[in-house]
């Protein structure tokens, strides 16, 4: 069974944490060190930020570790080298998230192909029209056994909720706005009305919120209404001013306290 499915079969009543960082930053071969200390401090999955030049879902504290990554020479071919370098050592599911351009100039098959070879078990492809995911990316995908992970946000109708429900396995990213990703000190009661209609839906799919988590409240209003969260920027900022994966993650920890 692919690793994400296994992990929501599995998980229970258990709430899940994910978290994002970027291959690449804050050194170039701190990649792998990352990932294994996530899993060493308990968490659940990891998505591994592929850096691109022109990240548009993006908010500043992304952009900066994606342009630092790219300065440091980060590419996706050396990702999937430093993925396949630690792949016995880790039992967690892995998901890359970047951007279809890059992905396409790698090659589609060839991409399909790395990720297993590297263990990956995902992707998120936030500028990949649903289209050519149907067509062109989710033939490929099954091939590999790979999941291919949709987000939607609280413009998406519920009506195409539903076929995205319908078309994909894994899970379902929720975004929580429909603005860039970027920490939030709380979600309004739009944002948490949102939450409890998709969750009313009784979607086929276990659902994670992200883009804004950073703080107790955040994390326990996505919590209460999906399967888990997936914090990003509140994450990267930290390893950028440490430096360290560990410290990062205890100052992290300690955030989600207060």
């Amino acid at each position: 069974m692919n690793r994400i499915n296994q992990l929501f079969a599995n998980r229970g009543e258990r709430k899940l944490l994910s978290l994002y960082f970027c291959a690449g930053a804050p050194s170039l071969e701190s990649t792998g060190e990352v990932i294994l200390a996530m899993q060493r401090r308990g968490i659940d999955m990891v998505e591994v930020g592929i850096p691109f030049s022109d990240p548009m879902a993006d908010g500043p504290v992304i952009q900066k570790a994606a342009t630092q990554a790219l300065r440091n020479g980060q590419s996706l071919r050396h990702i999937f080298e430093q993925l396949k370098a630690i792949k016995h050592q880790v039992h967690m599911p892995l998901v890359l998230m970047g951007y279809l351009n890059v992905v396409m100039q790698y090659g589609l098959e060839n991409y399909f192909k790395s990720c297993v070879e590297s263990g990956v078990s995902g992707t998120i492809l936030p500028d990949l029209p649903f289209k050519d995911y149907l067509e062109q990316v989710k033939p490929l995908a099954d091939k590999y056994d790979q999941r291919v992970i949709m987000l939607i946000t609280p413009e998406t109708s519920a009506q195409r909720v539903r076929f995205i429900d319908e078309h994909t396995s894994g899970f379902i990213y929720m975004v929580s706005s429909a603005s860039i990703t970027g920490a939030q000190h709380n979600f309004d009661q739009a944002k948490q009305a949102y939450f409890k209609r998709v969750d009313a839906m009784g979607l086929r799919n276990p659902r994670m919120i992200g883009f804004g988590i950073s703080n107790k409240q955040t994390l326990e209003s996505a919590q209460a209404a999906a399967a888990g969260a997936i914090i990003g920027s509140k994450f990267v900022a930290l390893l950028d001013e440490t430096g360290n994966p560990d410290e990062a993650l205890d100052r992290l920890f300690a955030a989600l306290q207060s």
